[in-house]
């Protein structure tokens, strides 16, 4: 006989699971065409989840603000928040205000000035609203330098949040022709970068460059003259095409993002990079060094599948960003391991030369890196094991059950790939942890979350687990921030709309 204590963990367990679910496609989606989906199947299955998620889990939901989730849900929790503020208490909306301005301080200034359009458009300006919209710019260092830089964002912002700027700057933003001349200099640069081609070199870059193409200065040119106003990104996204204007940009490779990095190594020909081999090797190397900090060399022996297939391609829209994110897993689990196998589905030993092609042999990777006996079996991989198709789950399977019952080897999956279809990333084995990932920098925080998708664990340590890292995030050991318990189930839902004949 059912008892109310089984029907409870199994609430749990189903709230947990959702929850899981739900981050994978917060980490690996930004509801752009995929390999095998497109982009209205993305959006579609992505705001099924954040609906969802948000109704049913609204606390977790807010929670996921402090793991490793990509800018674009990040915005998109953010928005709905706000949105359906009248849905929670205020007990709650101290929490979500907390985690809500802590993820704002570490999104890209420009996404944050999208977001405040967003609200506007949705007519969404209640007190708390305007209180954010007024904190994050409080905190910018410069306004005179976000009214230039993003200046539609930027005027949006202080007119729907009803927010004081001093006189220069309302005139500068509603009013441009009426001073001749404006105290900040940066508002002044801009005034005289109308009429004269020295002053637009003194803007930020993407300003000047539109200043450029209307006094139709020559692209090698500008680039030359521009050159100390470009920021590391920037650097990085003009070389190439700097170079083959015979244009020289200094880019200090070591100092970039690690998966950053990897994508711009993928984007360059074979031949560029044969040539370049030491100077990218060792940029990814003392990127990965960066990363794994003080966690270097501790991992013990680990083995590494790495998928380098045709899928690894990605799509126009993220081209090559599975294979990207490979590599840069490769050269940091080279840092964090004392000893390290590289198997890559190709069979390929070289990983700097490495493209997408061929089928995704899983399966017999998988059996290759076993046999080295490591102490851990990283799987990078969008999951579709296809030569021959369901090897690698057969091959988890017994190496789980029969081989390895105790867990000496500890086996993780990460994807880089949200499956539309599935409502999640795509899996190999039940018996395996998965987790999305979109950066390889915060591979070892998904390896210890991932420890929660293997099913022996259930919402209680989940609910520990986000807790902490909440507390940590925003800052405040405040008792106000708790995340209560919940019930529901997102399998359930999905099996019922199916069967209705609706669409999720």
């Amino acid at each position: 006989m059912e008892t109310y204590e089984t029907y409870e963990t199994y609430a749990d367990l189903v709230a947990a699971e959702d929850v899981l679910l739900f981050v994978n496609a917060a980490i690996t989606s930004t509801g752009q065409r995929e390999f095998r989906s497109t982009a209205d199947e993305q959006r579609m299955s992505l705001d099924f989840l954040h609906e969802y998620v948000r109704v049913n889990y609204r606390e977790l939901y807010a929670a996921a603000l402090a793991l490793d989730i990509n800018h674009h849900n990040a915005v998109e929790i953010i928005r709905r928040l706000l949105v359906s503020a009248r849905e929670t208490d205020e007990k709650q909306r101290w929490v979500e205000g907390r985690l809500i301005a802590a993820r704002l301080a570490v999104l890209p200034p420009q996404r944050v000035y999208r977001l405040f359009g967003q609200l506007r458009r949705a007519r969404v300006n209640n007190r708390r609203t305007r209180a954010i919209m007024r904190d994050w710019l409080a905190g910018r260092r410069d306004h005179g330098f976000d009214a230039v830089k993003y200046r539609s964002g930027f005027k949006t912002a202080v007119r729907h949040g009803h927010l004081p700027v001093t006189d220069e700057l309302g005139d500068f933003l509603f009013a441009p022709r009426k001073r001749g001349h404006y105290e900040h200099e940066l508002l002044d640069t801009y005034r005289r970068a109308r009429y004269t081609h020295s002053a637009l070199y003194e803007l930020p870059f993407t300003v000047a460059e539109g200043f450029a193409a209307q006094h139709g200065i020559p692209r090698a040119v500008f680039l030359d003259r521009i050159e100390p106003r470009m920021t590391r990104h920037e650097r990085l996204r003009n070389q190439e095409s700097a170079r083959a204007l015979k244009a020289e940009i200094e880019v200090d490779l070591a100092a970039m993002p690690l998966t950053r990095l990897a994508s711009y190594v993928l984007s360059l020909d074979l031949s560029v990079r044969s040539e370049r081999r030491a100077e990218l090797t060792d940029a990814l190397r003392a990127a990965a060094r960066r990363v794994a900090g003080p966690y270097a060399g501790t991992w013990g022996r680990v083995a590494a599948v790495l998928d380098d297939s045709f899928s690894a391609s990605g799509s126009a829209q993220k081209r090559r960003r599975p294979l990207a994110v490979a590599l840069a897993c490769h050269f940091l689990l080279a840092e964090l391991a004392d000893t390290y196998v590289p198997l890559w589905t190709s069979g390929r030993g070289d990983a700097l030369l490495t493209y997408p092609y061929g089928p995704t042999p899983l399966g017999l990777r998988i059996l290759d890196a076993l046999d080295h006996s490591p102490a851990r079996l990283v799987i990078v991989s969008d999951g579709w094991d296809n030569a021959p198709p369901g090897l690698a789950g057969e091959v988890l399977r017994v190496w789980r059950t029969r081989l390895d019952p105790s867990r000496r080897t500890s086996v993780v999956h990460l994807n880089p790939v949200y499956d539309a279809d599935g409502y999640d990333v795509r899996r190999l084995a039940p018996s395996v942890p998965t987790s999305g990932v979109r950066d390889a920098e915060d591979l070892p925080a998904l390896v210890e979350l991932a420890q929660f998708a293997e099913g022996r664990t259930g919402l209680a340590e989940l609910r520990a687990y986000l807790h902490e890292r909440v507390k940590a995030f925003t800052g405040t050991a405040d008792d106000r921030v708790r995340l209560f318990p919940v019930t529901g189930g997102v399998t359930e839902t999905v099996s019922e709309a199916a069967t209705e004949g609706t669409t999720a």
